[in-house]
């Protein structure tokens, strides 16, 4: 059984910041990629930011130069640094993770945290 566990939600002023925080456990043998996803109340869930084994990055656009994955030392956490939050970037925020756990290959969501950036 594989876990994701998110923290670091919140509620936060234009501007500010909030750091997410993503921890994967359970009968896992290899992480191939993690990422962020979002979802805005009457809107589809979108990517954030991924990050890859080899430590290769991508994000939204409208994220870009905001905000910055990065994989923890244990190798089975991620986090998303969120700079000069906006208003729109109101939504819950999904950990997601593909990987080799034993056995086999899954792909897995976090339960989930909610960011509220007020004007």
């Amino acid at each position: 059984q594989v876990q994701l566990v998110e923290s670091g939600g919140g509620l936060v002023q234009a501007g500010g910041s909030l750091r997410l925080s993503c921890a994967a456990s359970g009968s896992i043998s290899s992480i191939n990629r993690m990422g962020w996803y979002r979802q805005a109340p009457g809107k589809q869930r979108e990517l954030v930011a991924t990050i890859t084994s080899g430590s290769s990055t991508n994000y939204a656009d409208s994220v870009k130069g905001r905000f910055t994955i990065s994989r923890g030392n244990a190798k089975n956490t991620v986090y998303l640094q969120m700079n000069s939050l906006k208003p729109e970037d109101t939504a819950v925020y999904y950990c997601n993770a593909d990987l080799v756990e034993l056995p086999g290959v899954g792909n897995y969501w976090g339960q989930g945290t909610q960011v509220t950036v007020s004007s």
